[in-house]
């Protein structure tokens, strides 16, 4: 960066004042854009309310990238928010340490017992959980979660988790509040029940100590998290470069909506994350739904099939006329009556405020961050729905829709291409997709081989072989006649069905 701005650092900050904070409190797991964005931004919030010894140790798992440009930084970075009508700039400035848990496995289980740390947050993704695709138990056949039960230092999220605990049990066992910030139903309670699964699976009593200290001093509430957090671009940090005047090479783009509501069952204290607008509540399973079903559960129709349109952007894919209106009917007729709004929540509003959260045209979200990893996002999505439209006597096509779509973009039949945006969709189960539809007669064959045969949305939604069918129609359509007829298809055989629900039903 010869001759060009400085780097940015608590010395020279672009006239921002970012005090450190005095020490650590929160230890977070999945050091990416969304963390520093999000979480990041409400801690700094609460600290400048009411201070506290609440700096955050971030933890990235495998990519130096983040690591290196905080260290770089004095663990300093800014977070763009950007909209067609604004863009601001603010630091957050709440880490103490960054470091990967690749190169530093020990570290993490001493982090997790150091008593100084009253709360672990993670941001490690529906991926990072290591469930079995059928059950949603922990998935003790994969090789990395047989390791970490063998010993050694663990590599997964749970197995830190759980040694972490194990130590900290046999170290006086101070009171930790564990608070999942993923997209999973019930986020806190699953993870509680995953390392326990963990801890149940070692020999003999190893684990007896610390089960019996999770049930005396370990909280896992659940929480909901709401953010679009695109990836960085060199363009983004030549902006910021310019309007900052320091280089920062760990800048994040967010849009200017956020939300976070949290159960607030805490076991050692916590910020005062209400101070950024966070809200404490008891209907977190409500706002979970909300946001998986009717946000990301609709994001992903729209990035499945912007893609397939040609769209690399959300923005582009959602102001088609088409893709409008499967985005519309996929929220009133099949997610909208599988979910109970929080308090307050007026349904109507909220749909009008994401559809004006996608439009964002300045914010660059790509198709195919949206799409990736879908085996895994969908499977959190779909099947709830699906099951309660066909035991209420409507067909949910347009949830079909969105399977074939992510089916024609990560597994296509041979033959078909779908483009640039769908062969960038990163799947950790692409090459086992694309091997069964390599051999597939077509849509319905592999639609059946994957949902059925394989049960890749779980042993429910495999029991329905006319959902499979309808997805395996709509990939042929897909495959023979283009995306928007298939969207022209899923839409008209939805205005036949019977009317959704009630809206008084739905709150």
């Amino acid at each position: 960066m010869t001759g060009g701005p400085s780097r940015l650092t608590r010395g020279s900050a672009g006239g921002f004042s970012v005090p450190a904070p005095a020490r650590p409190g929160i230890l977070h797991l999945g050091l990416g854009n969304f963390h520093r964005a999000h979480q990041a931004v409400y801690t700094a919030a609460a600290l400048a309310q009411d201070g506290g010894d609440w700096g955050v140790v971030g933890v990235a798992s495998r990519s130096r990238a983040v690591v290196d440009a905080l260290r770089a930084q004095d663990l300093l970075y800014t977070v763009a928010q950007i909209s067609p009508a604004e863009f601001s700039l603010s630091l957050p400035g709440v880490h103490t340490d960054a470091f990967v848990a690749a190169d530093q496995p020990d570290r993490v289980v001493a982090q997790l017992a150091d008593p100084a740390i009253r709360i672990v947050t993670l941001t490690v993704t529906e991926n990072g959980y290591s469930t079995a695709a059928g059950t949603g138990r922990l998935d003790l056949d994969d090789r990395r979660v047989a390791a970490d039960l063998a010993g050694g230092a663990p590599r997964t999220t749970i197995g830190q988790l759980a040694r972490g605990l194990q130590r900290r049990a046999s170290g006086g066992g101070a009171p930790l509040t564990v608070l999942s910030c993923d997209n999973l139903a019930a986020n806190g309670e699953r993870t509680a029940h995953l390392v326990r699964e963990f801890l149940g699976a070692l020999p003999g009593s190893e684990a007896e100590e610390a089960l019996a200290y999770l049930d005396r001093a370990v909280a896992f509430p659940s929480s909901m998290v709401d953010r679009i957090v695109p990836a960085t671009t060199d363009l983004l940090r030549d902006d910021v470069a310019a309007r900052l005047g320091l280089r920062d090479e760990a800048t994040v783009p967010a849009e200017p909506f956020t939300m976070w509501a949290i159960e607030d069952a805490f076991a050692a204290g916590r910020p005062a994350w209400e101070a950024g607008g966070a809200v404490f509540t008891d209907e977190v399973d409500r706002f979970e739904l909300m946001k998986v079903r009717l946000l990301n559960g609709t994001h992903s129709l729209i990035a499945y099939l912007g893609a397939l349109s040609g769209e690399s952007l959300i923005a582009a894919s959602v102001a088609r006329a088409e893709i409008e209106r499967a985005a519309r009917a996929v929220i009133g007729r099949e997610y909208g009556p599988s979910v109970q709004l929080p308090e307050g929540i007026d349904g109507q509003e909220y749909e009008q405020q994401l559809f004006q959260r996608w439009g964002n045209s300045a914010l660059g979200h790509r198709t195919a961050q949206v799409g990736t990893d879908g085996s895994v996002k969908l499977r959190q999505r779909i099947p709830g729905p699906v099951i309660q439209a066909l035991g209420e006597g409507r067909f949910p096509h347009l949830i079909a829709l969105c399977v074939a779509g992510y089916l024609a973009c990560v597994a296509p039949l041979p033959g078909f291409e779908p483009g640039p945006e769908a062969r960038a969709m990163a799947d950790a189960a692409r090459d086992g997709l694309s091997l069964l539809a390599a051999s597939a007669r077509n849509g319905q064959d592999l639609a059946h081989r994957v949902i059925v045969e394989k049960q890749l949305f779980g042993a429910e939604l495999a029991a329905r072989q006319d959902f499979a069918d309808r997805v395996g129609e709509l990939i042929d359509t897909i495959r023979c006649h283009g995306v928007a007829a298939a969207i022209q298809e899923a839409l008209d055989a939805s205005d036949a069905e019977p009317a959704e629900p009630r809206k008084e039903q739905v709150r």
